[in-house]
């Protein structure tokens, strides 16, 4: 099974750079997108069902905003969408689609970079969240949680990160958060499990030459429950072309859907 996640930045914006010519050649049995920035309406059919794949959306109520989806190329059992709490489904952030044990969920955890207010409602996701990620790592079922989680981990997790200490996703009490979720709720960051080297970065910002001197940032995650976590068998990020200010997150796992 491979497992691609992708912070699209704009599912039209990452079409117009080849990003569907790229994706039915990974052969990939799930891929799991975030911030859509767009409704149904706004897609086209290559868009919405990529030839041999089904698509899934949860997009947001504000046009042009946010939004994940999930497709696959086996139909799922059952889908769902949003947590059930008014605010964070609003802003279309949670897409889970069951295959027998196994759910795949497409998350997207808000920036708080743009100000306090943002910071807030962050706080806000990550406090309603942690309940329901303990239910999943409770439940008996397989799960790989999918997405951009706006948190660099660790001082590995990103390259300025001295600077970066009281900047948005890179707090004290994000990093505790997703330290809580490793720890106390025993789930498995997939790729530093496989991957421990440094200067791994899944995010650059555009401002400067970030890409061209990898400055940049591990915010996007496959965190898994243990057992499916332990049938991951190789992990990479995809750098030889650029779909978004985003890099694919490429995860196999010796486990058949």
């Amino acid at each position: 099974m491979k497992i691609i996640t992708l912070n699209v930045n704009g599912i039209r914006s990452a079409a117009n750079k080849g990003f569907f010519q790229w994706m039915p050649a990974q052969q990939a049995d799930v891929i799991c997108v975030q911030e859509l920035k767009a409704q149904p309406d706004d897609m086209t059919p290559e868009m919405k069902a990529p030839d041999g794949y089904h698509g899934y959306f949860h997009c947001a109520d504000k046009k042009g905003y946010s939004g994940v989806g999930i497709y696959s190329r086996h139909e799922p059992d059952n889908v769902i969408e949003g947590v059930g709490i008014p605010e964070i489904d609003a802003e279309g952030r949670y897409l889970r689609a069951d295959f027998g044990n196994l759910s795949i969920i497409s998350i997207y955890l808000p920036s708080g970079s743009s100000g306090e207010h943002r910071q807030a409602i962050k706080f806000f996701f990550m406090a309603q969240f942690f309940p329901i990620l303990k239910g999943l790592a409770q439940c008996n079922r397989e799960v790989i949680l999918c997405g951009d989680w706006n948190i660099a981990h660790k001082e590995i997790d990103l390259k300025n990160w001295r600077a970066n200490q009281k900047n948005s996703g890179f707090l004290p009490e994000e990093r505790a958060w997703l330290t809580a979720v490793f720890d106390e709720l025993k789930l498995i960051d997939v790729f530093r499990k496989i991957e421990p080297s440094p200067e791994q970065y899944t995010w650059w910002s555009n401002r400067g030459q970030a890409w061209a001197k990898n400055v940049g940032w591990r915010i996007d995650y496959q965190i898994a429950t243990p057992t499916i976590a332990d049938k991951a068998t190789h992990a990479a990020i995809y750098k030889q072309e650029r779909f978004s200010d985003h890099a694919p997150l490429i995860i196999d796992y010796d486990h058949r859907l």
